[in-house]
Order: structure tokens, then C-alpha cells, then sequence
């Protein structure tokens, strides 16, 4: 019996688009302090291209796994006990419950640049939250790792 052995591991990346807007930023703070000369406008270019670089790498540094008989998702950790069965939703449907759908109380881990998801029912009477809303680009695959973990539990 394998508790600690991974059985999903997604992490949810930046486009590569959003890594050219941060060249961008780089080059745009280089400009800005061309005016006061080649080494302030060296340090404006690697400064600002860092600074945005931080940003981008830490949004897209959002991690979903299922390990150990628990779903951590971003910042939650959850037994999968708590947990309802998971409801994949296509891209029409992800965009519903990202909107007129969502329930203020959810946990919500979303990333725009994802158009699929999961919806997972929190069952646990003493958790105020009503479900989890896990922006991935494999939403089956999430479901099938917590499948098998649900039923052996």
C-alpha cells in the first residue's frame, strides 16, 4: 500500500505569452531611464524584467496534486474523505461557475489562462466551503486520480 506515492501532479504555468509581456516591461523600464544614461538604463531594463518576472513565475507557480490521501490544491489541503465526486467541466461550463454560477464561499483556485476545470462538493459538515473549483488543463485525469483514492478510502 502506497500512501505517500504521488498519483496527480499538475502544475498550472504561465503562457509563454505572458514571458514576452515581461520582456517587454524589461525593455520598456530600460527606456525610461535611457534618458540618465547606459547604466541606469541597464538597471532599469534587468530590474523592471525581474520584477515582472517574480510576478509571472509566482501566479504560474500554482500546484494541484493528489498525494497521501488528500487533494492539495494551492494553499488548500483537503482529505479526500471530505470530498464529493468530482464533476469535470468543459470550457462553456468552467466559465459558468467561474461567473454567474460561483458561490462566494468556494475555494477557488483559478487561473484565466486555463479554460477547462473540476468542481469537487466539499462534504464536510464543519467546512463552510461548498466546493472546490480547480482551474486544470487535464480535468479528467484529476477526476480519475481521485476516483480510485474515494473508493479505497
Amino acid at each position: 500500500m502506497q500512501l505517500s506515492a504521488e498519483i496527480y501532479d499538475e502544475r498550472l504555468t504561465a503562457p509563454r505569452s505572458w514571458w514576452v509581456i515581461t520582456a517587454l516591461i524589461g525593455v520598456s523600464g530600460g527606456l525610461i531611464l535611457l534618458p540618465l544614461g547606459p547604466l541606469p538604463m541597464l538597471g532599469g531594463l534587468i530590474g523592471a524584467a525581474a520584477l515582472a518576472a517574480v510576478g509571472v513565475s509566482s501566479y504560474g507557480s500554482a500546484r494541484i496534486r493528489v498525494v497521501a490521501g488528500s487533494l492539495v490544491a494551492g494553499e488548500a489541503r483537503l482529505p479526500l474523505s471530505a470530498l464529493g465526486a468530482p464533476e469535470v467541466l468543459d470550457r462553456e461550463e468552467a466559465r459558468a461557475w467561474r461567473t454567474h454560477k460561483a458561490d462566494p464561499r468556494a475555494f477557488m483556485l483559478l487561473r484565466s489562462y486555463v479554460p477547462t476545470a473540476v468542481r469537487i462538493p466539499v462534504t464536510d459538515e464543519q467546512d463552510p466551503t461548498p466546493y472546490l473549483y480547480l482551474s486544470t488543463r487535464d480535468p479528467e485525469g484529476l477526476a480519475r486520480a481521485l476516483a480510485p483514492e474515494k473508493s479505497a478510502g
